[in-house]
């Protein structure tokens, strides 16, 4: 099943990607032969089957716009309004000229003549598709940015659900269980450190004693830290296993009050 965020930066992408085409298509709508002819050049033969797979203008605008618009109220909420009001005509607007034209104009086939001259029409609303494209491509960027944080936020909360749920067990004295789950949690901790700050233990499949003698040896860890994590992966291994002597509630406090100050004192 794919990561949630990782699902989320799928269609962040798939959108701008969409948008890119609609722009093209709105080009070629607009200057036919001048967009066929640039095409030409880089597609030759296959121009004509180039031109047939771009979406409508009319027609895709209305999907990418809707969504467009759900993302940005959770990534650029204050970037919402300005890319509705390259949509949207003012509601003050007084003249129909190449300032106050918009995409809603675009669409209605708004042109404004005087005798023989044509003053504005849909190519004007060009520049402001490329604005909100630009403006998804921004939420991007903030996306991006943010992107280690919303997994830290993801992963933090995990472990802290995790936690509490062996602070349950361990209250009902179902010790090694608890302790086995905190376990879990050290480990995963650790590896999310080595991974964040890309550091390898050279192991297949490595152990909270793997993880703890990388991040001494990579100096993001001291001595004490390293004898102290030890200590844990001790209490862990003795939950883990079922023939030796059943650990006792002490140690499983010990444990979990220590998975909780490693996982706010490494990082």
């Amino acid at each position: 099943m794919a990561n949630p965020v990782d699902r989320f930066k799928s269609d962040l992408s798939k959108l701008i990607d969409f948008g890119s085409q609609l722009e093209l298509a709105m080009h070629l709508e607009c200057y036919p032969d001048q967009i066929k002819k640039q095409l030409k050049v880089r597609y030759k033969e296959k121009t004509e089957q180039y031109i047939g797979e771009l979406p409508p203008f009319n027609s895709g605008y209305e999907r990418w716009y809707s969504q467009a618009k759900a993302l940005l109220s959770q990534l650029l909420p204050d970037r919402l309004d300005d890319f509705v009001q390259h949509y949207e005509p003012a509601k003050t607007r007084k003249d129909l000229n190449h300032t106050t034209y918009r995409i809603r104009d675009y669409f209605q086939g708004t042109r404004v003549t005087r005798g023989l001259d044509v003053l504005v029409d849909r190519t004007a609303a060009i520049v402001h598709f490329k604005q909100q494209l630009a403006i998804v491509l921004a939420a991007q960027d903030r996306f991006d940015s943010s992107l280690f944080e919303i997994r830290q936020i993801l992963q933090a909360d995990l472990m802290d659900s995790e936690i509490e749920a062996a602070e349950h067990l361990a209250k009902y004295k179902f010790t090694r269980a608890a302790g086995a789950v905190a376990g879990v949690v050290l480990e995963r901790h650790l590896s999310q450190v080595c991974q964040d700050r890309t550091i390898n233990t050279g192991k297949k499949n490595p152990t909270i004693s793997d993880f703890n003698e990388a991040l001494k040896s990579k100096a993001v860890i001291d001595v004490p830290q390293w004898r102290f994590i030890q200590h844990l992966a001790d209490i862990r291994n003795l939950c883990d296993h079922s023939k030796v002597p059943e650990p006792s509630l002490e140690q499983v406090q010990d444990l979990l009050s220590g998975v909780k100050k490693i996982m706010k004192t490494v990082y």
